[in-house]
C-alpha cells in the first residue's frame, strides 16, 4: 500500500490563494506548497497538526503564491522547488510587486531546484510528479500524487474557470492545451486544489467547465 498523503489546506493574503500543506502520515513530515503569505498562520497549523515543514513546492512565480517563499526557506532552513524556469522573471519581481500591492517586505531568493515536465519531486517518501502547465505563467507547473489521485494544479485550472491569462506572458491558448493535454490524461477522478477557491474533479471540469469541456472540442 501506498504512504498516506494528507494535505491541509491554508486560505492566505489578502487574496485567498490556496496555500497548501501536505504531508506523509506516517512520518508527519512534509512539504508547503504556494506559501504566498501569513507565514505565521502556516506555521501554526503545522505545529497544531504535528508536521514538520522541509521543503516548499512552488507551482508559479505570481506574488500570492510565492511572496513569502524565501523567508519561510530561509528561516527554516529548507529548499525551495519549483517552479519551472521560466518564471524567473516573475520572481525576481516579487519585491517591487510586494511593494506595489501593499504585502510588505518580501526576501528576495531563488529556487534551488527548477522544475521541468516529467520532473518528479520527493516529500517525506512521498513522490509527485510534476506537469508544466504554461499558459497562465510560462513556468507553470502542477504537482501530482498519483496514488492519492491529488493534484496541486496552481492558478491554471478552477471550478468553473481557468487562470487569468492577461498578465506579462500569458498565453490563453497555451493554457487550454495545457488542461486538454497535461491535465485530463491523469484521469477523470482526480480531485484536484485550485489556487484559489473550492475543490473539484478533472471529470467535472470536463463534462462542465465552460473554457475546457470535452463538449467546445468535439
Amino acid at each position: 500500500m501506498p504512504m498516506a498523503l494528507k494535505a491541509a489546506i491554508l486560505p492566505v493574503t489578502p487574496f485567498q490563494q490556496n496555500c497548501t500543506l501536505i504531508w506523509n502520515d506516517e512520518t508527519m513530515r512534509g512539504a508547503v506548497s504556494d506559501p504566498g503569505g501569513d507565514l505565521g498562520r502556516i506555521k501554526a497549523a503545522a505545529a497544531e497538526l504535528g508536521v514538520t515543514i522541509e521543503k516548499i513546492l512552488l507551482t508559479h512565480g505570481h506574488l500570492d503564491h510565492a511572496a513569502a517563499a524565501g523567508d519561510l526557506a530561509k528561516e527554516l532552513g529548507i529548499p525551495i522547488e519549483g517552479p519551472h524556469e521560466d518564471d524567473l522573471f516573475l520572481i525576481e519581481a516579487l519585491p517591487d510587486q510586494a511593494a506595489k500591492y501593499g504585502f510588505g517586505p518580501v526576501g528576495s531568493f531563488r529556487p534551488d531546484r527548477w522544475l521541468k515536465n516529467g520532473d518528479t519531486v520527493e516529500v517525506a517518501g512521498l513522490t509527485l510528479d510534476v506537469v508544466h502547465c504554461p499558459g497562465h505563467t510560462p513556468g507553470h507547473v502542477v504537482f501530482f500524487h498519483e496514488p492519492s489521485r491529488l493534484a496541486l494544479v496552481g492558478d491554471v485550472l478552477f471550478q468553473g474557470s481557468i487562470g487569468r491569462t492577461d498578465f506579462p506572458r500569458g498565453d490563453h491558448g497555451a493554457l487550454v492545451q495545457s488542461i486538454r493535454e497535461r491535465l485530463w490524461p491523469l484521469g477523470d477522478d482526480v480531485t484536484f486544489v485550485p489556487g484559489h477557491g473550492p475543490l473539484s474533479t478533472f471529470g467535472v471540469e470536463r463534462r462542465t467547465n465552460p473554457f475546457v469541456a470535452d463538449e467546445n472540442f468535439a
